[in-house]
């Protein structure tokens, strides 16, 4: 039987139930009504009718006039047709015998009958009212019981419907809803059996199939699982890199025999250990979980010299295919631990540090040659060597500007090495910014007036003194003002700010030349990295702005550009005011 046939017949079975009291109830009900009624209607009519006529016996006499014989004889007649009890009829014939002889003017004047009479009509009605009161009362008692015994029954029968029929749903859903539980657990012997060939029944076959296939799909996987995860264990215990991993919960899931070595941990007994216990016991694993600086590179003794390691810290992230209970958006995926990985880049340092040494040595070897060839050229420009052509003069300045490139970018190469092996030395001053403004113009004067170059200074002199490197601070002006000379059109300008701002004094060269290019804004200030040019500006070795920030962030200061195509670039950096 279907479940809505079932549903049906159970609410049609409550329907009968409740209105087979109703109409129990009803036919009591009527039925005290009826009585009821009866005494009203017909002894209360009768006692009307007599004491309307002993009213008019009690204050008139015999005989009665027109008018009030006329009222006697119409409740008279009303009573003679109420007659409704026994020895009511009698009562009534001596009545009107009575009131014909006390009407006759000749007639025996005898009230006494009539007034019996009348007596008489009352007690018969009076006895019945109290009989019909009585037999009233026990039809209310009677119903009144009937009533209850009904009531009972039907409260005990809808009680045991509402207590029991609820389960004929409830229950396979609460099996359903257990097995559905046990299959999240990966239980899939879960079966479910209803052989009440209905809709649940129909669902059960269908919930066992669905497990079924569960269950192959888990077995067939299952090996394959394990097969990957070997494989992946495999990969790590044999990778190059040190590397440990952590849940979401903070346990470690996973490290290789190489970080075990470096932090000098046991790989078998902290695997499921919390880390944050760990780290209270082992400094470098602290230095790994929750680094201190900024800077990712470790200094670790290892394989018996100290080894340089590139830490990586990368988390795992996960689709999230849970749905909170209390919340309608949620996020699409969450985070199941994290991946530290230490890269030992022990031999690029080293060979780092050699190229560092090899641009030092070849620096300082070429400025003594490049400090002759300068003598030279300056040698042969004196007229009293001898006199040169044009075209001599052209080839002296072509070699002339070469020179100075060279030494320029030798300049840099030391400065360079010096920044990198940690050697840089700066000598701070108490100084005014407009004289290391002064300063790096006058280096550049000649340059700007060579192309017709207006050079615009905007400086306040009185501005609070700086306390930095007047050589190195200047140097990297020198090098903005060069690089806007250069790309500058002749005739043009360039302008010179320095101003307060904040607790800092700013430093800014203004260039309206071609600008540059947002994508590469984000690189000016990487080593050995030029902007592409059309040819007609040569490029310097992509050093000078790279150790102008070096030099900027050595004094505690900010450098930075802005710049747009079309509209030139702004070369900008601060320095913190001297404290006095």
């Amino acid at each position: 039987m279907k479940i809505k046939t079932k549903l049906r017949l159970g609410f049609g079975f409550l329907f009968i139930i409740v209105l087979s009291f109703g109409l129990i109830a009803l036919f009591f009900l009527n039925e005290l009504s009826d009585k009821s009624k009866v005494i009203l209607k017909d002894n209360y009519k009768s006692l009307k009718y007599v004491a309307a006529m002993r009213n008019i016996v009690d204050n008139n006499t015999f005989p009665l006039s027109n008018e009030l014989a006329k009222k006697f004889d119409e409740n008279l007649k009303n009573e003679g047709q109420n007659i409704t009890e026994n020895g009511e009829k009698i009562a009534y014939q001596k009545l009107a015998a009575a009131y014909a002889f006390l009407q006759q003017p000749t007639g025996i004047k005898n009230l006494i009958a009539l007034r019996n009479a009348l007596q008489k009509i009352e007690e018969v009605n009076m006895k019945a009212i109290y009989e019909k009161n009585e037999q009233a009362n026990k039809t209310s008692s009677n119903a009144n019981l009937y009533i209850s015994i009904a009531a009972m029954l039907s409260f005990l029968i809808l009680f045991t419907f509402i207590v029991n029929f609820p389960g004929f749903v409830a229950n396979p859903l609460a099996e359903f809803s257990d097995a559905i539980k046990q299959i999240s657990r990966k239980n899939y012997k879960q079966r479910l059996h209803f052989n009440n060939h209905d809709e649940f029944t129909e669902l059960a076959d269908a919930f066992n199939g669905m497990v079924v296939k569960l269950n192959e799909w888990e077995n067939s996987n299952l090996s394959k699982i394990k097969s990957e995860k070997s494989r992946i264990e495999a990969i790590i215990a044999q990778m190059q890199d040190a590397i440990i991993g952590l849940n979401e919960k903070g346990e470690v899931l996973f490290l290789n025999h190489l970080a075990a070595k470096l932090m000098s941990l046991d790989e078998e007994k902290i695997i499921g250990q919390n880390v944050a216990e760990l780290i209270k016991k082992n400094e470098l694993l602290k230095r790994i979980i929750k680094p201190e600086t900024d800077d990712k590179t470790l200094k670790i003794y290892a394989d018996e010299k100290e080894s340089y390691f590139q830490l990586e810290n990368r988390e795992i992230i996960i689709p999230n295919y849970e749905t909170p209970e209390d919340k309608t958006i949620f996020e699409s995926s969450k985070s199941a631990g994290s991946v530290y990985v230490l890269k030992n880049i022990t031999q690029f340092k080293e060979l780092d540090e050699a190229k560092t040494n090899f641009i030092a040595t070849v620096s300082h070897e070429l400025k003594t040659p490049l400090s002759s060839i300068k003598m030279s050229l300056k040698l042969l420009n004196d007229h009293r060597v001898g006199a040169m052509n044009e075209e001599q003069n052209q080839l002296l300045t072509h070699i002339k500007e070469d020179s100075d490139r060279l030494l320029k970018i030798t300049s840099e190469l030391l400065d360079l090495s010096q920044v990198e092996t940690g050697n840089l030395k700066l000598t701070f001053a108490i100084t005014k910014p407009e004289d290391i403004v002064h300063y790096a113009i006058d280096a550049v004067k000649f340059q700007a007036e060579q192309k017709s170059i207006k050079l615009e200074l905007n400086c306040n002199l009185n501005l609070p003194k700086v306390n930095a490197d007047i050589q190195k601070t200047a140097w990297v002006l020198v090098n903005f003002l060069s690089n806007a000379l250069r790309y500058s059109a002749e005739k043009s300008k360039v302008i010179i700010d320095v101003f307060q701002k904040d607790k800092s004094i700013q430093f800014s060269v203004q260039d309206f030349g071609k600008g540059i290019d947002e994508k590469y804004q984000k690189r000016l200030f990487d080593r050995y990295f030029q902007v592409p040019t059309d040819g007609q500006n040569k490029s310097g070795s992509g050093l000078g702005l790279a150790i102008s920030k070096d030099f900027i962030e050595a004094e505690e200061g900010k450098i930075w550009v802005e710049s747009a195509i079309g509209e030139g670039s702004r070369f900008s950096f601060t320095l913190p005011i001297a404290s006095t």
